[in-house]
């Protein structure tokens, strides 16, 4: 994690491409307890996180973007308390978008975060509407001087476990495999076509089904998917739907016979079923790494409006590869190869996807 952190810091404060507005803050201080016995320390900032539909308890997206900052806060010694030194607000629908960031704004919080690529009207009006506060956007680019940008090459790390997922296809003879999505769009788009190249690369037989629940946070919609793919004979589903998608992990595990990929997070808790585990592995991607790094940067004075970018190269997506657990050695020596591959250079992963959302390959 020091090793992204600092990458992610470099890129912070060489890559962005336009100054942000915050000065250092002032150093923290003890105040009394009402008890008088023990010290509290005072936030010299205030951190505010704004999710989409999923909420932190997504075991996705956002809760990892909530994470991040939970993480800021411990090794900075603040209060990890929700509306404390970090607050966030759960929106119930897009309508709730500019409320819940001109909240934060109002009540003079030092950086306020968009979590998801559906704030972007929201965030580029709202970074517009104060553009003496700073604004974090995760997973889109806003043109706000004011706003750091955190993208992720998403399509890398699906490439991984696509490829993770095509050689589980081939050893235990089906071919088949699915992806479910949330949305769709160019950004869940990444996460198909990678995971559509790694399938193909590893097994070029391998029949692909895509699905998309066109919902960031109905399960119900994401398990309904699920069973259409298991059902038609895929083995392995790779689902990148927030919230949605823990219904493709719920139905692999009332099957406990199939296998589903976890994204953004790893997942491989949420997989334990009857003494075993039907996650096969996780796509990560660090939105921790990107809301601790901004975080820190507004208590260090050192903010930048801009576009940050987190990849392969600086560990900002790839995949789970703990030994021990669902994927053999060869298949992490194999991801290891392909890794190495796309770092260099000799694999350039397409970030448009192929398959029509109903369809398969073939």
């Amino acid at each position: 994690m020091k090793k992204v952190l600092k990458s992610a810091l470099v890129l912070l404060l060489t890559g962005a491409m336009i100054a942000g507005c915050s000065s250092k803050p002032a150093e923290a201080t003890p105040t009394p307890e009402a008890d008088g016995g023990q010290t509290a320390t005072t936030c010299p900032v205030k951190i505010g996180l704004v999710t989409d539909t999923g909420g932190v308890d997504d075991k996705s997206f956002n809760q990892s973007a909530w994470e991040g900052l939970v993480a800021y806060a411990e090794e900075n010694g603040f209060s990890t308390e929700k509306g404390e030194c970090i607050d966030y607000l759960q929106s119930t629908s897009d309508a709730d978008y500019i409320p819940n960031l001109s909240t934060f704004a109002d009540e003079g919080f030092d950086l306020v975060i968009a979590v998801g690529y559906l704030f972007q009207e929201a965030i580029d009006t709202v970074s517009a509407n104060y553009p003496d506060k700073n604004f974090l956007f995760i997973d889109s680019v806003s043109a706000g001087e004011n706003v750091m940008s955190a993208v992720y090459n998403a399509e890398q790390g699906s490439y991984l476990v696509g490829v993770a997922a095509g050689l589980e296809a081939k050893a235990n003879g089906s071919n088949t495999v699915g992806f479910v999505g949330g949305m769709e769009g160019d950004l869940i788009g990444a996460f198909q076509a990678g995971y559509e190249q790694g399938v193909l690369a590893a097994n070029p037989d391998a029949t692909i089904y895509v699905d998309y629940a066109d919902s960031f946070s109905d399960d119900s919609k994401g398990q309904a998917l699920a069973v259409k793919q298991y059902d038609a004979g895929a083995t392995v589903i790779y689902q990148a739907a927030g919230a949605a998608g823990n219904g493709v992990i719920k139905e692999a595990k009332e099957r406990g016979d199939v296998w589903a990929i976890g994204v953004d997070k790893d997942q491989y808790n949420d997989g334990e079923v009857d003494g075993k585990n039907i996650i096969l592995t996780s796509m990560i991607k660090r939105v921790d790494i990107s809301t601790k790094t901004a975080a820190q940067a507004i208590l260090d004075g050192t903010f930048k409006g801009g576009t940050v970018v987190f990849n392969l190269e600086n560990e900002g997506v790839g995949a789970e590869l703990t030994a021990g657990r669902n994927l053999s050695d060869e298949t992490i020596a194999a991801i290891g190869e392909y890794a190495a591959k796309i770092k260099g250079g000799e694999i350039e992963v397409s970030a448009t996807p192929t398959i029509a959302n109903g369809a398969a390959n073939k």
